[in-house]
């Protein structure tokens, strides 16, 4: 069982480093935050269309999961306050026009070591999906 478990992490590591072309110690540096919550992948992938205020990035996440999954402003700012503390995203300062948007908002972006952190969740999760098609095969209609 360990042999197996070794070459797993082996080829996850590769896999990462294959597909981002990181280096070897952003590579562990992102994996290391692995697995996120699924508040936080959305968040960055929210991000990873363009900068956004809060209130979008709530509104484009039910809108992609089809109302599945609605962040409250707990779980919303939380994570947010977390991924800034992370160097995942940063606050931006670019802002609309003032006549067009609320100057109470604030608008976020991803950061590349945010992307790398999504790049690293995005191979954990399809290892994860291969794995278990490998166990239970894959519905016609999933």
């Amino acid at each position: 069982m360990g042999a197996i478990f070794d070459n797993l992490i082996e080829s996850r590591a590769y896999s990462i480093r294959l597909c981002t072309n990181m280096s070897s110690r952003d590579q562990s540096a992102a994996a290391d935050l692995t697995p996120l919550s699924p508040a936080v992948f959305h968040i960055l992938l929210s991000l990873g269309g363009g900068e956004r205020h809060g209130y979008a990035i709530k509104r484009e996440i039910a809108a992609r999961s089809r109302g599945k999954l609605k962040l409250g402003p707990g779980v919303l700012y939380g994570s947010i306050n977390k991924m800034l503390d992370l160097g995942l995203i940063e606050e931006s300062a670019d802002r609309p026009d003032a006549h067009l948007d609320d100057e109470r908002r604030r608008y976020y972006r991803i950061t590349p070591y945010g992307r790398k952190v999504a790049q690293a969740e995005a191979v954990r999760m399809r290892e994860l999906v291969q794995l278990a098609a490998a166990r239970f095969g894959v519905p016609r209609h999933a």
